[in-house]
């Protein structure tokens, strides 16, 4: 009787085990995946994954794939191993959003924060809104239009550019929102601001304006994904390297030739 009671209590415990484990890698998966997603490098991401997974007093070990991720966790005892498998959530790029997820890692193994805890804060974060289109149609505006000064610009070529990233990255924003194909939207927004900024040449307007029509479409570079796919390189994650890096080199390609038919349709001589 005793044997058959020590039994049921040890089965019972280690079923509870089973399922803390398997929520633990359900919620690792979940954040791994967002963090990933929103442009974090994968050494990023696997240092925090693994740091909340040791917070929790798990063992944890993370693979990362160009749309996937995995993430195999286990409890004191070998046989507790759970899977759990996601797919990247394709959010765009988010400084902010990054930022919040590291913070929450941090929480987790510094301020020690109870398991609901964390996976309170961390679907707040999640459901956290992105910034205004209108504040990011401004802000990218006048970065471009900064950089136009950088490369010496004058007043009437950062007036140019300040317009033609104004109404490119609009029409950006807008197929973006009907889901159109990534690569049709950067060349048809690097055609438009292209052909807008070209008018300098065609009319006349200020002293540079090849600097107007060679900055004007710097806001479509994909400068991210090719550092992180430089970190990948360093941290032997060659795969999602490649996977960046031709990624960037296609939205690159596209833009650039935006930029040549942008020029084409005004007239203007190449060399």
């Amino acid at each position: 009787m005793y044997l058959e009671t020590l039994e049921k209590m040890t089965s019972k415990m280690n079923k509870t085990d089973d399922a803390a484990v398997r929520r633990t890698a359900a919620f690792l998966a979940d954040y791994a995946s967002l963090l990933a997603g929103c442009g974090a490098t994968c050494i990023r991401t696997e240092k925090n994954t693994r740091r909340m997974a040791a917070a929790f007093g798990y063992g944890c070990d993370i693979s990362i794939l160009p749309t996937h991720v995995y993430v195999w966790v286990w409890g004191a005892e070998a046989a507790q191993r759970e899977m759990a498998v996601r797919k990247m959530t394709g959010g765009g790029i988010s400084f902010h959003l990054n930022a919040l997820l590291s913070r929450l890692s941090w929480e987790v193994a510094d301020r020690h924060l109870d398991f609901p805890t964390a996976v309170g804060r961390f679907e707040s974060i999640a459901t956290t809104p992105p910034t205004r289109p209108q504040e990011v149609l401004l802000l990218t505006s006048l970065a471009n239009a900064s950089f136009c000064r950088l490369f010496g610009g004058d007043a009437a070529a950062m007036l140019t550019v300040f317009l033609s990233t104004l109404l490119g990255y609009r029409l950006k924003q807008i197929m973006l929102e009907e889901r159109c194909d990534v690569r049709l939207t950067f060349l048809c927004a690097s055609f438009f601001s292209a052909t807008f900024s070209a008018g300098g040449h065609v009319f006349g307007i200020g002293d540079t304006p090849e600097i107007a029509l060679g900055t004007s479409v710097l806001y479509l570079i994909p400068g991210v994904p090719y550092m992180n796919a430089v970190s990948d390189v360093l941290y032997r994650h060659y795969l999602c390297a490649f996977s960046r890096f031709l990624d960037a080199a296609v939205l690159t390609a596209c833009l650039s030739a935006g930029l040549c038919a942008g020029m084409l349709i005004m007239g203007l001589k190449w060399f």
